[in-house]
């Protein structure tokens, strides 16, 4: 009489490889791969304290009230407790201190300063700053003048910064190339895309974040750190908008709409 002899199965393998995933996502993080779907979820939206007009959160700035009472600008969005949002604006930020909009939002007295539009201000240049560090030790920027040149010459510029101050016949050299090139390398249908040029951050800004002196043009390779930076950017420039309108000259050169 035969004997069936029953050989046990090796245990089955988890279907999903958790380290080579980690590895995609690090990967797609630094490469901006995926950003497109990213942009086509669905983005909460807040509503403006203020204007009482609905914005994403990105286009807002959150605020809470801390144990003494005093508002507080949480810029990271992570603060605790009930928030007050309002439209990135430095003019809509004072408008808000000085009319109680905080106080009636939060339903309790607090106390918002003569100085928050201008310590919202400061925390915003302060993450711009980072980020541009962040994509400094990425590998992605590169300053100086003559070396930018050459990286909008190769095509490799996917963002272009000028110190505030920095000299218009300067400023107005590398905006030429990096807009000829775009032409140049543009969808024959979609047409050329406007340039990312940012003219926010001062000298001073720009060389803390480089850890280098007299920094006043530099430039961005495309990729994750760039993305993230450009999100910054926006940002301040999207809080700054008024004051650049008072002085005749535009906070960038890319619409807050376009896609990264």
């Amino acid at each position: 009489m035969a004997l069936l002899v029953a050989t046990a199965k090796p245990p089955r393998r988890p279907s999903n490889d958790v380290g080579g995933t980690k590895l995609l996502m690090a990967r797609r993080l630094a490469t901006g791969y995926g950003d497109r779907d990213v942009a086509q979820r669905h983005e909460p939206e807040r509503t403006c304290a203020v204007t009482r007009e609905q914005h994403p959160v990105d286009e807002l700035i959150r605020f809470v009230r801390d144990p003494d009472g005093v508002v507080v600008p949480d810029v990271a969005n992570r603060l605790p407790g009930r928030g007050v949002w309002l439209k990135c604006d430095r003019a809509i930020v004072a408008k808000a201190a000085r009319q109680g909009a905080f106080a009636r939002s939060l339903k309790t007295p607090v106390v918002a300063g003569d100085d928050l539009p201008e310590l919202v201000d400061t925390l915003i240049a302060r993450r711009v700053v980072q980020s541009l560090a962040l994509a400094n030790k990425a590998g992605a920027v590169v300053a100086c003048f003559t070396k930018v040149e050459t990286v909008i010459a190769k095509g490799e510029a996917y963002i272009l910064l000028h110190a505030a101050e920095a000299k218009r016949d300067g400023v107005a050299k590398l905006d030429g190339k990096m807009r000829a090139i775009s032409e140049a390398m543009a969808d024959p249908e979609k047409g050329a895309k406007e340039p990312k040029i940012i003219v926010d951050l001062t000298s001073a800004e720009l060389s803390l974040a480089l850890g280098r002196q007299n920094v006043v043009h530099a430039a961005l390779r495309s990729g994750g750190a760039a993305k993230h930076f450009l999100t910054e950017a926006r940002r301040l420039s999207r809080y700054r908008a008024h004051l650049h309108v008072e002085a005749e000259r535009p906070p960038h050169r890319t619409s807050s709409t376009e896609q990264a």
